[in-house]
């Protein structure tokens, strides 16, 4: 999707993107292995009831939500950061996650050669409810795109 397409108030609705047990298991004895996301038999004793995934492995679905559906061949050459992050229910194996972006504000600087995008994703599983939300600027190479 290109910089201009990215207008203020424009909805952007992905694919859904099914989560499974191995895939949780394997993020999580990687990068963040705390006991609920690591240990099925301890998680369902716990606060959780059960296994869930890192949160930052679901910002990860994100990205690859955004990535393939929205910024691939686009001229998003990068980001200067996330504003807001919050993790507002967990996800467990089997969910099916899909992202929804609120495009917040665009603009071009004013040598008009990037453009920035103030967007607000959201993550929400098959029951329709939010599970990441999170605020950022992505920036655009509106001189040099690279398609």
């Amino acid at each position: 999707m290109m910089f201009a397409e990215l207008v203020p108030g424009r909805i952007i609705e992905t694919r859904s993107r099914r989560l499974d047990q191995d895939e949780i298991l394997e993020f999580a004895r990687r990068y963040d292995s705390q006991w609920f996301h690591v240990d099925p038999e301890r998680a369902a004793r716990g606060r959780w009831k059960g296994l869930i995934a890192s949160g930052w492995q679901t910002c990860a679905i994100a990205m690859e939500l955004a990535v393939s559906e929205i910024l691939a061949g686009s001229e998003s050459f990068g980001s200067p950061g996330i504003d807001q992050l919050r993790w507002l229910g967990p996800v467990r194996p089997g969910d099916m996650l899909r992202l929804q972006i609120s495009v917040l504000e665009s603009r071009i600087s004013q040598s008009g050669g990037t453009g920035s995008v103030l967007w607000r994703w959201s993550v929400l599983n098959q029951h329709d409810a939010t599970v990441l939300e999170l605020v950022a600027t992505s920036l655009f190479d509106l001189r040099n795109p690279v398609a």
